[in-house]
């Protein structure tokens, strides 16, 4: 998004999202969290940000989206990896 953002390019609308956890390793007192999420983009497109224009080729949809979180040695979680797939990938 940062390199929209120099290239000129804003996003308009929302997207959605439902986050929830899959798994917690170990169970008892997790140290790694993954989650995973279904994200809507249906309704948050890129545009040009001078005349407007819709830059998008195809509409928003729904994505996959996963990511892992770790505690870090500090006691603060921090994303270890994210992933965000193509449209209908869920």
């Amino acid at each position: 998004m940062y390199a929209d953002h120099l290239n000129g390019f804003v996003y308009r609308g929302r997207p959605k999202n439902y986050p929830k956890v899959t798994s917690m390793d170990p169970s008892a007192d997790p140290n790694t969290v993954l989650i995973s999420d279904c994200g809507d983009s249906t309704h948050w497109l890129k545009y040009r940000a001078d005349n407007g224009e819709l830059v998008d080729d195809e509409p928003g949809g729904r994505r996959s989206i996963t990511a892992e979180v770790k505690q870090q040695s500090d006691g603060k979680w921090k994303v270890t990896r994210f992933a965000v797939e193509e449209i209908g990938s869920c």
